[in-house]
């Protein structure tokens, strides 16, 4: 049953998303150059067979790190945005190298999540990747550690990955690790410790396994990786996390071969514009809403209207994201906000008739349209029924 959903998902798959680690591009004298050789010859052979390759790379800093003779990743923001800033450029000479022996160009695409929250900036870096993937172009993709400062980081690279997925549409994201994938303990720790080679679904008992997987050289460990899988999956993508320090892995995956983990797609997916509300915006603030405008959201579908907000809080400008909550302060949905924060404040618990003579103007009659809004519940099981395509 697992061969034959592999080797179904792999066989469909016509442009994919591989991200690797920093525990896999990474040795004792920075940077894995026989690792970096093996893979590119094998996202090569991919590409040669008509996949589009889309590949998100960790491994600057740790280049940085070589290059500048330190044993030790620096504490200080400043010199680590120095540092990925030295070791990009050897990050991607080591690529462009590795490629050209096998007759593929690649670009250099560097994001921060403030390029994915403005969806005009959104559509441009689709748009500019889907021109080189046009050109059959590889493009290596990483946060702009140079430059990104807290509120803009995506947090880790898995998280990097899954809104790359996303962004792109590709239909199968493999994230490469320095184990076999997810066990249910640490097997560093654990010699009984047993591989899960398939995750139907994301639950606690998953974060719990994940949870006690730490990550090494990276930011990020087990429980990051598993929370892309999960993004994804709600946008109908599997995700296979496997040991990319093995040799031909990508070319087992590939074959359909049993490797790693894979996280199957929700069968009911968010669509691309939702997803993109739920979980690339990050929120700038919140506002809670009484019992009978939660009712309204969560039973009838309802937009937010300005009657059934009680309370707003932080500051965000129209077209933000905001999480919406109960009375009780509980998560009710996330949603795209029509106004902002100055004047919700002003027209909350007033009609829509009301809007305009206290404004001076009216954008709109819902402070959220439903269209812009997905419910808690929707981002655990997905939602079929979005009006707004990309």
């Amino acid at each position: 049953m697992e061969d034959s959903l592999r080797k179904k998902f792999v066989k469909r798959a016509k442009r994919v998303v591989i991200k690797v680690g920093s525990g896999v591009l990474t040795g004792s004298r920075g940077l894995n150059r026989g690792v970096i050789d093996r893979l590119t010859k094998d996202i090569s052979l991919l590409r040669d067979d008509g996949i589009e390759v889309i590949l998100v790379s960790s491994g600057a800093i740790a280049a940085g790190l070589r290059k500048m003779g330190l044993a030790s990743r620096p504490q200080s923001v400043s010199q680590q945005q120095a540092m990925a800033a030295v070791g990009q450029t050897t990050l991607m000479m080591a690529y462009e190298k590795a490629f050209s022996r096998h007759g593929h160009k690649v670009a250099q695409v560097l994001l921060t999540r403030d390029d994915l929250t403005h969806r005009r900036r959104y559509l441009n870096a689709r748009n500019t990747i889907f021109t080189l993937l046009a050109w059959k172009i590889i493009p290596v993709i990483n946060e702009n550690d140079t430059v990104v400062v807290e509120e803009i980081k995506f947090g880790d690279n898995d998280n990097l990955s899954a809104m790359v997925t996303n962004l792109t549409e590709a239909n199968l994201l493999v994230n490469l690790t320095d184990i076999d994938g997810l066990y249910d303990s640490n097997p560093r720790d654990h010699k009984e410790a047993k591989l899960i080679r398939v995750v139907e679904k994301v639950d606690r008992s998953v974060y719990r396994y994940a949870g006690s997987i730490p990550g090494f050289l990276g930011t990020g460990g087990m429980a990051s990786k598993v929370r892309a899988a999960q993004k994804v999956a709600l946008a109908g993508v599997p995700t296979i996390i496997a040991n990319g320090l093995k040799q031909g892995i990508l070319t087992k995956i590939f074959s359909g071969d049993e490797e790693g983990t894979l996280f199957l797609p929700r069968e009911v997916s968010l669509c691309s514009r939702k997803h993109w509300i739920a979980f690339t915006k990050s929120p700038k603030g919140a506002l809670v809403i009484d019992r009978g405008a939660e009712e309204a959201l969560v039973s009838r579908g309802k937009s937010l209207l300005p009657s059934g907000i009680k309370e707003v809080r932080g500051r965000f400008s129209l077209g933000n994201a905001v999480v919406i909550l109960n009375e009780q302060g509980k998560e009710v949905a996330v949603g795209m906000v029509n106004y902002h924060s100055g004047d919700i404040k002003k027209i909350m618990g007033l009609k829509t008739s009301e809007i305009e003579s206290v404004l001076g103007v009216k954008h709109d009659d819902e402070v959220i349209h439903r269209d812009n809004l997905i419910l808690a519940s929707q981002m655990e099981e997905g939602d079929s029924l979005c009006q707004l395509q990309t």
